[in-house]
């Protein structure tokens, strides 16, 4: 039997499908996708939650005229392969391929809007409709909320600006109880009690009985069920902001769904569809363990996911936690919605009453960890690198200024397989030019406590970054943690005629290069490690700077980052790092390495031209 997929290009063709076709064209999406991410990594559990939905809303919806944005977009892999990106998907996160989450360049037609971040969907979605609406177009816009993204601070501002008399939004929410982590809080818990409470649609069903004989009383109806919902819904909050609530509807029941979708489509004012959906749906290992599923390397689909050795900087950094909760009792731990992608996870079962998982709300993070700190306790608050982009404010005002004693634990600082929405490479250059604040790049998992406890014990603002991964070199939580001193660059390897300045684990790409300008090339290089960016060691770098040509290297951009400390000297200085002015695309790590020129091999074919140039040994 020929595949359906294969004949899909677009949401004219779902729409064109019988509807007794359409459980097989399921089937065929959640096989594709396992296919696809076993072998390339992606997101996988969350986008097998969606399949029904995806479909139902192609087949609801007039795509590509109507817009569907989708809030985050590693939901959207059925939406990808049902617009006519089935050959690229099998290229999926590689260099040329598929984008892991929506992409304008990839697909003007039916990704209005790319994001790979939590809750912009709303907000994006109003501004589209909002355009349409003033080119007299009939475009309709959906936005798809899921993983946790409703309660982000962004989508309820989103939702506070819709305004029930000129909007016609449409939002879909994919419930499926969980972000990253389990959902939290008090939205959580609301959502939880409509989906277990039945008075509200018994009540609605025996008064349609009755009353289904005197349409002369249609309107008071109407405003009765208005009134009923705010009673038997807790709190009727949606409508009570003016959006009209469709659901709970099974989010695997694509007749259910379409009947509820199209509701929604027909009303003249803005809807909310609540759908109820399973994270990693149809695939059971997913379904059993959704969190570890949610972002997945190459897999065997039969055996599943292997269990973790457990090692690299997030493995240290939650062990290390556990040391310094059991040595300092003022030390707490918060997160965004990342207990396990973070480490904290077995920190939070030590200490479960000094753990605070605050949900997607990176800002709420940053300020909630301030007035931990300014009511007398030590917060450590770990956070994504790319995700601390969105609470520079909160940093600078709430605790830099305030000279508190949070620590920032920045993980999957640098470059990372999913692209330019979550590539850590920028954080430097804002942290940098924030007062009070230390920051600490340590080279190695055991460097990672070290920085840790040097962090805590300075009393003040602090960050701590490293990247995602191990370092190879090892982690032993016994050994004696060794005492460093902010400010004080460490040589590494002694060398006549260039210096390698390094920051974080580049110290081992640095490393690597000075072997092979020695051995390829003859020449002596001397490799210094930054263990603080700031502050940063101006005097001994003004003394390398002297004798021998300077090289700086880091997997940040070249600009505000170590290259940038270095540049405030006044002092040429060759800087290795992420190019500033250009987006860095998605795919692996070691193939952008090797297209930028950051491998060792190619920082060492350079750093020896540059040196043979400035001594005068080529013309």
């Amino acid at each position: 039997m020929p595949e359906l997929l294969s004949s899909i290009r677009g949401g004219a063709d779902v729409r064109d499908l019988p509807a007794g076709e359409l459980p097989r064209l399921a089937g065929e999406l959640r096989a594709r996708i396992l296919q696809t991410v076993s072998r390339t990594g992606g997101h996988l559990a969350s986008s097998l939650g969606t399949v029904e939905l995806t479909i139902a809303l192609h087949r609801v919806f007039l795509t590509p005229e109507d817009k569907l944005v989708w809030d985050v977009g590693h939901q959207a892999y059925a939406h990808k392969l049902l617009t006519g990106r089935g050959e690229l998907f099998q290229k999926l996160r590689t260099m040329g391929g598929c984008a892991p989450f929506q992409s304008r360049a990839e697909s003007p037609e039916y990704d209005p809007i790319g994001g790979g971040h939590a809750g912009t969907a709303i907000s994006a979605a109003l501004g589209i409709e909002a355009a349409a609406k003033r080119q007299g177009k009939n475009t309709r816009a959906v936005a798809i909320v899921g993983d946790g993204s409703l309660a982000c601070g962004v989508s309820l501002e989103g939702l506070n600006n819709i305004d029930e008399n000129r909007s016609s939004l449409v939002i879909v929410l994919n419930d499926n109880r969980m972000s990253i982590s389990r959902n939290v809080g008090g939205l959580t818990h609301y959502l939880n009690r409509i989906i277990s409470g039945k008075g509200y649609s018994r009540f609605r069903a025996l008064a349609k009985t009755m009353l289904r004989k005197v349409p002369d009383l249609y309107h008071a109806v109407r405003r009765f069920e208005e009134s009923a919902k705010s009673v038997f819904l807790p709190g009727g909050w949606f409508e009570e902001l003016g959006i009209r609530y469709f659901g709970p509807v099974d989010g695997h029941n694509i007749p259910e769904l379409e009947r509820m979708l199209t509701a929604a489509r027909e009303s003249h004012r803005p809807t909310l569809v609540h759908v109820i959906t399973r994270k990693g749906n149809g695939y059971p290992p997913a379904e059993k363990e959704p969190e570890r599923y949610h972002g997945v390397g190459p897999f065997d689909l039969e055996r599943g996911l292997e269990n973790s050795s457990g090692g690299g900087f997030s493995a240290a950094f939650g062990e290390t936690m556990i040391h310094l909760g059991e040595k300092y009792p003022e030390i707490v731990g918060v997160t965004a919605a990342m207990a396990l992608g973070t480490g904290l996870e077995k920190f939070a079962e030590r200490f479960p009453d000094r753990f605070f998982d605050v949900g997607i709300a990176e800002e709420h993070e940053m300020v909630f960890a301030s007035g931990l700190a300014a009511g007398g306790l030590h917060p450590v608050a770990a956070i994504y690198a790319t995700f601390l982009q969105r609470a520079l404010d909160e940093v600078y005002h709430d605790i830099c200024l305030q000279n508190l004693p949070v620590v920032l634990a920045v993980d999957r600082a640098g470059v990372v397989e999913d692209g330019p929405t979550h590539h850590g490479i920028y954080d430097l250059a804002f942290l940098r030019s924030l007062p009070n604040l230390d920051i600490y790049t340590p080279a190695d998992e055991q460097e990672l406590r070290d920085a840790l406890f040097a962090a805590v014990a300075s009393k003040k603002p602090a960050a701590v970054r490293y990247p995602r991964g191990a370092s190879g070199q090892g982690f032993d939580p016994l050994l004696p943690v060794m005492p460093l001193i902010p400010g004080k660059a460490l040589i590494r390897r002694e060398g006549a005629e260039l210096a390698l300045w390094s920051c974080g684990a580049e110290l081992h790409t640095a490393l690597k290069a000075a072997e092979i300008l020695e051995k390829e090339y003859g020449i002596s290089a001397a490799v210094v490690h930054s263990f603080t960016v700031k502050p940063f060691d101006g005097k001994l770098f003004m003394e390398y700077a002297a004798r021998m040509p300077v090289f700086t290297l880091e997997d940040h951009v070249v600009t505000g980052g170590l290259g940038g400390a270095a540049a405030e000297y006044a002092v040429p200085a060759y800087c290795f790092g992420w190019p500033s002015d250009k987006v860095i695309p998605f795919g692996k790590v070691r193939e952008l390495r090797e297209k930028f020129g950051l491998t060792p091999e190619k920082i060492a074919a350079k750093a020896a031209e540059i040196v043979k140039q400035v001594n005068g040994r080529i013309p």
